[in-house]
């Protein structure tokens, strides 16, 4: 079985791990309020979602 001579030091652990961050998501704009919001979702600002209203937002209500 193989077994590793010395010891991996920190530094190039570490610089193996390096690429492991986090894509910042792709935004789209909501066609119906302009904002932006993440695809696939109802959008946070107008709550529509693929051309209709799925969620009434708090201002409409008052």
């Amino acid at each position: 079985m193989a077994v590793p001579k010395r010891k991996t030091s920190k530094a190039r652990r570490d610089k193996r791990r390096a690429n492991w961050k986090l894509l910042i998501p792709g935004m789209i704009k909501c066609p119906h309020c302009h904002e932006f919001k993440l695809p696939h979702r109802v959008c946070g600002a107008c709550g529509f979602y693929n051309g209709k209203e799925v969620v009434a937002k708090a201002e409409a209500t008052k």
